[in-house]
């Protein structure tokens, strides 16, 4: 690849995107989390949460390109494999298929995950002076501070 010069340091643009791999990694397992449960949800709450699940996988499945693609414009290989993403991810998986309430409060912690891993990405974009990374990665902490909230609303907490 040639040499990028966009006003980062190398140095920066490797700690930046190093972060950005584990909000990919936290994005893409909550994705495939919300799909799962979109799928399997049941119960008296099944056409809202079947809905408004497929409505949080689909704004996922875009948010998971754009920080790929962002860690590509810093000059970094995206991890693209589901053994990257679980060494990387912080978002916890779950193996069974939990009672619709339970799944909301799982998605409810895994966008919390997402916005706690928002907080650390910004600090080195910060540091990096990198305002296209704050830029998406403040974006991004909006829309799960806002999905966490409607989760917990639904849920009574």
């Amino acid at each position: 690849m040639k040499k990028i010069d966009i006003g980062i340091s190398e140095s920066d643009r490797e700690k930046i995107a190093g972060g950005l791999k584990h909000l990919l990694a936290d994005s893409y397992t909550l994705y495939l989390q919300t799909h799962n449960f979109h799928w399997n949800v049941t119960g008296p709450l099944f056409r809202e949460l079947h809905l408004m699940f497929e409505e949080q996988y689909t704004e996922l499945a875009e948010a998971v390109d754009e920080i790929a693609e962002r860690i590509r414009t810093l000059g970094v290989a995206a991890p693209g494999t589901y053994q990257a993403f679980a060494q990387l991810s912080s978002v916890e998986e779950v193996v069974e298929i939990p009672a619709a309430e339970d799944m909301v409060k799982i998605l409810t912690k895994g966008h919390e995950q997402v916005i706690k891993t928002c907080r650390e990405v910004l600090k080195s974009a910060q540091s990096g002076e990198d305002e296209s990374t704050l830029a998406l990665v403040s974006d991004r902490m909006q829309v799960h501070e806002k999905t966490a909230w409607m989760l917990r609303a639904t849920s009574g907490n």
